[in-house]
């Protein structure tokens, strides 16, 4: 018997496979973010991934590795709209900056392209500590920060901080929860009441 005629170890990736990997990795992250959407983070499996994606479990390890380390790499995609809301921080005055951030923040959730991954997300890491910590390492990191570096205040963290807390706050309520009136207001509505206080917690002495 040949080498190429043995049978292959169960699980280990074909040299196909291997040399698909982009294709491979893709389309095993769209499955990702789609099997997350639909069961939240508790529910969803290595398993339940990799046939979604249809390829075999031990292909999602090989490129990704754990559960959790699956759920960064997909969420970071789902997640990466808003990660440009530090750039609605640099573009223009700093007396703006409140509503500017409100806006943007508001209009990623008000898309429903961006906002069906966004509601996977938060009710994942509402649900689960794994996935709490994924999702506040990701926004620490990539967007906290960024924003954060933009502000010349001693304590710029804390402040974006609470500007971020007031933001997320209200898309868990209005988007999550769907409390009414908050849920069916109009946005401008939401934005000309939410953009000063957003501005007072980044810029007010």
């Amino acid at each position: 018997m040949t080498e190429a005629d043995a049978p292959r170890r169960r699980g280990r990736p074909s040299r196909t496979q291997t040399e698909a990997a982009p294709a491979t990795r893709d389309r095993i992250l769209e499955a990702a973010r789609e099997v997350f959407s639909e069961r939240g983070y508790e529910k969803t499996s290595v398993r339940g991934i990799a046939k979604a994606a249809g390829v075999d479990s031990a292909l999602v390890h090989h490129y990704f590795g754990t559960k959790e380390q699956v759920f960064e790499a997909a969420i970071e995609v789902a997640f990466a709209p808003a990660l440009n809301a530090p750039d609605a921080v640099a573009d223009g005055p700093l007396d703006g900056v409140g509503e500017r951030l409100t806006r943007f923040i508001l209009g990623v959730w008000e898309n429903p392209a961006t906002r069906t991954p966004l509601l996977a997300i938060v009710r994942s890491a509402v649900n689960n500590d794994t996935a709490a910590a994924v999702f506040r390492r990701l926004v620490a990191a990539q967007l906290l920060r960024r924003i954060a570096g933009q502000l010349d205040f001693p304590d710029a963290e804390l402040r974006a901080e609470l500007a971020a807390a007031q933001l997320v706050g209200t898309a868990i309520l209005r988007y999550v929860i769907k409390v009414e009136p908050l849920a069916s207001a109009d946005p401008e509505q939401i934005i000309a009441r939410l953009a000063p206080v957003v501005q007072g917690h980044l810029t007010a002495p």
